[in-house]
């Protein structure tokens, strides 16, 4: 077994339960990390006997252009979306940040970390 991380996927965003940031959006940063089975792969050296980051990439930037009004909602897409995709992954460990959130105070992110095994 193995585990793949993709670390500050940066997106730009428009999520939130105000109307303004649907309008003026944010930052964010989304930590992705899913548990496969890599024996296979290191021995071929073959991208086909792996999980393709480029693709978990991909995923985690078309649900983050989706708007949510929770970071909960976007990252259960994306949970759902590589379960649904690609069947070699056995765990999800996700953290979606919001950078610099309209809370008033002095906070730098807020993050919601979901951790989801296939069933």
């Amino acid at each position: 077994m193995g585990i793949i991380r993709l670390e500050n996927i940066r997106t730009f965003s428009y999520h939130g339960c105000l109307d303004e940031e649907a309008k003026i959006g944010s930052d964010y940063l989304v930590n992705l990390e899913v548990k496969t089975d890599l024996r296979k792969a290191r021995h071929t050296d073959e991208l086909a006997d792996t999980v393709d980051y480029v693709h978990l990439n991909a995923i985690v930037k078309e649900e983050m252009a989706i708007r949510s009004k929770l970071l909960e909602h976007v990252a259960e897409r994306i949970i759902a979306r590589i379960f649904t995709e690609i069947a070699s992954v056995s765990r999800i460990m996700i953290a979606v940040s919001k950078l610099n959130p309209p809370i008033g105070g002095d906070v730098a992110a807020v993050t919601v970390q979901i951790e989801e095994f296939r069933t």
